[in-house]
């Protein structure tokens, strides 16, 4: 029976729509939980990188300082230096060739999770060292604590101001997610190549998967942006426009 491109397109959807929902759902998951989770971990490493160094500290709390550092730095050149199908393939089967019987979907968090990790941290680090030495000083001149002025001055505006990269990265997360189903994810690629493959219609079933994709990039940068709005308050406009009311 010949079919045009809309009828395969109904046809596959109808056949393997329950593959491409458990497809989605994954996909979902994985990178919501990798994305949060390796948020995370890049705020803690960020803190760490970008912590300064005390002249008055002797050799042993230098090395303190030092040692963390340099893992932490290997650490980061290690997962933004490789692709992250390559990362998948050396963890899932290395785990499990030394013993572990790690499952494919916690292998595939655990490569999400690392690889934001490391690419938040240079972010975090960043937005750290951008925040204007003079709250630094402004801190210390009330008699805040390091620790004190990290916390309740620097660290808050780090996070507002690093939701869009989050946001950046999440997006990122839900595309990349394709490239574990090397490891044998049933992610939306493993359902739209199973499909695809069953009749060899090949265009169709990667057009629903495309579709797909857009709309979840489409949900997901919405939902961002209301957030960094919340999150970033009343504009200066919108404060003038109330004080003039007033």
């Amino acid at each position: 029976m010949d079919r045009n491109i809309f009828q395969w397109i109904a046809f596959l959807l109808q056949e393997y729509g329950s593959y491409f929902w458990e497809g989605t759902i994954i996909t979902v998951e994985i990178a919501v939980l990798g994305t949060l989770l390796g948020f995370m971990l890049g705020y803690f490493i960020g803190i760490v990188q970008s912590s300064p160094a005390h002249p008055q500290d002797n050799f042993f709390y230098k090395a303190l300082r030092y040692i963390p550092k340099v893992i932490c730095n290997a650490y980061i050149q290690l997962f933004r230096g490789t692709p992250m199908m390559v990362q998948a393939m050396v963890i899932y089967y290395g785990l499990r060739q030394n013993g572990s019987n790690i499952s494919s979907f916690s292998a595939a968090m655990l490569v999400v999770l690392l690889n934001t990790g490391a690419y938040m941290a240079e972010s975090v680090r960043g937005a750290i060292l951008a925040i204007d030495s003079g709250q630094f000083e402004g801190g210390k001149a009330l008699g805040m604590s390091h620790f004190t002025i990290m916390f309740s001055v620097v660290l808050p505006q780090v996070l507002r101001n690093l939701i869009p990269e989050m946001g950046n990265q999440f997006i990122t997360n839900l595309k990349m997610t394709s490239v574990l189903n090397v490891i044998g994810i049933s992610e939306l690629y493993f359902a739209t190549k199973t499909a695809a493959n069953t009749y060899y219609r090949y265009f169709e079933a990667f057009l629903i998967t495309g579709a797909i994709y857009f709309v979840l990039c489409a949900i997901s940068s919405g939902l961002l942006k209301l957030l960094e709005k919340k999150m970033a308050g009343k504009n200066q406009y919108e404060i003038a426009a109330e004080y003039l009311t007033e």
